[in-house]
């Protein structure tokens, strides 16, 4: 079974660089609090590792 990723944004995004940013847009998160699921992949945990200090990651276990 594939693990998902649940994914919340804790921090602002005002001061960051441009790639912080990008990271976080691509992620799909765009307010505080907000959360998304994704497919834990290389890809995605390489752009949670560039922002680690801004984001909540749960692992969740598929059924």
């Amino acid at each position: 079974m594939a693990k998902k990723l649940a994914i919340t944004l804790k921090k602002s995004l005002i001061g960051r660089n441009e790639n912080q940013k990008r990271n976080i847009k691509a992620l799909g998160l765009k307010k505080i609090g907000q959360t998304v699921i994704h497919n834990d992949s290389p890809i995605i945990r390489g752009m949670i590792k560039k922002t680690d200090f801004m984001l909540d990651v749960k692992e969740l276990e598929e059924a």
